[in-house]
């Protein structure tokens, strides 16, 4: 397999500010809504335009989080997101009781937000990880269900992870309309080597999910740290089907936060993927990548 980066576009609003920590994108609208896991707005990236989108309320009185502020705390950490039926989904790491709401972008425009503390509780039982290990950081859907992927701390003992759960129910509890699921339908634990650590994740046509992943010198999931590789896998399931290094841009390790398939060969053999990169630098723009795969190997038997 292997990855070739097509073109890097630097996200700064239509007014001049920089999208901070783009941690997740998702078509929408025509466009890419792009996630920015320290504010409370997406951007969506449309026509050449970047324009904000309101994804949720102020939080005491803030839109904007730093560790600079102090604020940091109080950010949402929206981290994964994926295209639903009815609409665009985004969702909270869960790694603090600040970071577990889910927003639901309805095509039209209309935004659900819901708190989904009981679900992340959940999965921190199944994957039996101790309080502030948690981090779900990738979702895709496969069949009909949301693959939400625990991103690990590999390099402490805490591997990286997957959770199934029931699609329609989750979309229904974030529209108001369902009660929040409590059953898991699935888990799996991936090895990635190399420290790597799981970022986001898209389903390919063949039923494969292609992750993004990052080996960052971390301690813990709340603190940031330098970026040492970035890789590109395909799984089936939780066996590894093939892994490329991302190759540097602009002469640096990149952390790919959000990623999403653009367009896939009929062979599937490869194709264009979108992503983004959070430079954990509030005055620095994400970048917006388009990346060329090829090579994938097939499905094993």
């Amino acid at each position: 397999m292997r990855v070739e980066v097509l073109s890097v576009e630097r996200l700064v609003f239509d007014d001049g500010t920089p999208v901070r920590a783009a941690s997740a994108l998702v078509e929408h609208d025509g466009g890419w809504l792009v996630a920015q896991d320290d504010a409370t707005h997406g951007a969506l990236v449309r026509d050449g335009e970047v324009r904000p989108v309101r994804l949720l309320p102020p939080v005491e009185g803030h839109d904007r989080f730093s560790e600079a502020e102090g604020t940091k705390h109080l950010k949402p950490d929206l981290e994964a997101a994926c295209r639903t039926a009815a609409g665009a989904l985004l969702l909270g790491s869960g790694s603090t009781p600040a970071r577990t709401r889910a927003v639901l972008v309805e095509p039209a425009g209309a935004v659900h937000v819901a708190d989904l503390a009981p679900v992340h509780a959940a999965v921190r039982a199944e994957l039996g990880l101790a309080p502030g290990e948690l981090n779900l950081e990738g979702a895709c859907v496969v069949d009909d269900r949301l693959r939400w992927f625990q991103r690990g701390l590999p390099a402490t003992g805490v591997p990286a992870a997957w959770v199934d759960l029931d699609l329609d129910a989750l979309v229904a509890a974030v529209l108001g309309g369902g009660a929040v699921p409590a059953g898991l339908l699935g888990t799996g634990v991936l090895d990635l080597g190399a420290d790597l650590a799981v970022t986001d994740a898209v389903v390919l046509p063949d039923g494969g999910v292609l992750v993004s992943a990052a080996a960052e010198d971390s301690a813990d999931t709340y603190a940031d740290g330098p970026v040492g590789s970035a890789a590109l896998a395909v799984l089936d399931g939780t066996d590894v089907r093939a892994l490329v290094p991302l190759p540097p841009v602009e002469g640096a390790v990149v952390k790919v936060e959000g990623v999403a398939l653009e367009s896939w060969s009929s062979s599937g053999e490869g194709g264009r993927l979108v992503a983004t990169v959070d430079a954990d630098d509030v005055d620095v723009p994400s970048l917006l990548l388009r990346l060329e795969v090829s090579g994938v190997p097939r499905q094993r038997a």
